[in-house]
C-alpha cells in the first residue's frame, strides 16, 4: 500500500505560480508510475502530468504543456508539480496519483492509490 498525501494549493490570481507536492509513505515509491489529476466543479478527472519510476519522458496534457513541470525525487518519496502562467481554468482540486506499473497512462481508472486532493483556485 502506498498513501499520498498533496500539499501547495492555494488561491492566487491569473498568471501567478504555484508548486503543489505529494508525499507518499508505506511501501517504496520507487517502482511506481506517478501523476497529477484534475477535477473541475461539473467536469470529470482528467490528466495533467505523469511520469514513470524510471523518471523518463513525463507526459503533459496539452492544456499544461510549457507552463507545468513535473519532477519526482525517489529518495524522499516526493512528486512535485511547479504550475507556472496559471489560468482561471487551471482552477480545480489537484490529485496526485500512483499505479505499480512502470507505464505511463492517461486513464485515471488504472492508477491504484490517490490522494485526498488539494484545491488550486486562479482568479481572473
Amino acid at each position: 500500500q502506498v498513501q499520498l498525501v498533496e500539499s501547495g494549493g492555494g488561491l492566487v490570481q491569473a498568471g501567478a505560480s504555484l508548486r503543489l507536492s505529494c508525499t507518499a509513505s508505506g511501501r517504496t515509491f520507487n517502482f511506481y508510475t506517478v501523476g497529477w489529476f484534475r477535477q473541475a466543479p461539473g467536469k470529470e478527472r482528467e490528466i495533467v502530468s505523469a511520469v514513470s519510476w524510471s523518471a523518463g519522458t513525463p507526459y503533459y496534457a496539452d492544456s499544461v504543456k510549457g507552463r507545468f513541470t513535473i519532477s519526482r525525487d525517489n529518495a524522499k518519496n516526493t512528486l512535485n508539480l511547479q504550475m507556472n502562467s496559471l489560468k482561471p481554468e487551471d482552477t480545480a482540486v489537484y490529485y496526485c496519483a500512483a499505479r505499480s506499473d512502470w507505464r505511463v497512462v492517461a486513464d485515471g481508472g488504472r492508477y491504484d492509490f490517490w490522494g485526498p486532493g488539494t484545491q488550486v483556485t486562479v482568479s481572473s
